[in-house]
């Protein structure tokens, strides 16, 4: 009786918290793990994948908003769950030996998941910031886009461009497999050496496209913040 009075209070406490603080706590949280620390680290890492378990949670609740940020929130969200693939992946990387599931593709695979992370997450993360934006400073001519339908057809643009990025990586390491695997599917290496030149290219437009993300947030927080001085 005292255990599921206490589990009463407890669950009460958590519902009539005030959730958009936690949003907006986790949101900066995520905004320095990504777009302002140079490299991902183990301990920030994990405290996020903690973040978002909670953040999920919150967003169950029937009282909070549904708005096209809420769906940002909860993509960015769901993308910590490939951190846990990448950790699950580390895992089990010596459990799974196999000739050709060799240790470069299980490497690649796992590289992968945190690409695919901080990508999807990046992007994500920019698409709330220029929803701030617009609500500050054109909050009228842009309510028409600013909605929950863009919002999802946004992130499964993302969400989309980021796999198939990833599926290049991927690819590219089966060209390191040994060629005798290959020799009655002449497609196949045709297909790999097209995978190869798609690969260079994106690691050559990563680096930019990253700096710009950082630029192009940086100003926008930058105009918002000289909106709000008097």
């Amino acid at each position: 009786m005292v255990t599921g009075m206490m589990n009463l209070t407890h669950f009460s406490v958590f519902t009539n918290r005030d959730h958009m603080k936690d949003l907006r706590r986790y949101l900066a949280f995520k905004y320095i793990q990504y777009l302002v620390l140079p490299s991902p680290n183990i301990i920030v890492t994990l405290l996020g994948l903690f973040a978002s378990v909670y953040v999920t949670l919150i967003l169950t609740l029937p009282f909070v908003s549904r708005k096209s940020t809420a769906v940002f929130i909860s993509n960015i969200a769901w993308a910590d769950i490939l951190v846990g693939c990448s950790i699950f992946s580390a895992m089990i990387q010596d459990v799974i030996k196999s000739e050709i599931l060799s240790y470069s593709v299980q490497s690649t695979l796992r590289q992968n998941f945190q690409i695919a992370n901080v990508h999807i997450s990046s992007l994500l993360l920019s698409c709330v910031s220029l929803e701030a934006f617009l609500i500050t400073f054109l909050p009228v001519e842009t309510r028409h886009i600013r909605t929950v339908r863009c919002a999802k057809v946004a992130s499964k643009i993302i969400w989309i461009a980021i796999i198939s990025e990833c599926f290049f990586y991927q690819m590219e390491c089966f060209r390191h497999i040994s060629i005798s695997y290959f020799d009655t599917h002449r497609q196949v290496l045709l297909l790999l050496n097209c995978c190869y030149g798609a690969t260079k290219l994106l690691k050559s437009l990563v680096y930019p496209i990253g700096l710009i993300l950082r630029i192009f947030n940086v100003y926008l927080f930058y105009k918002m913040y000289f909106r709000v001085l008097p």
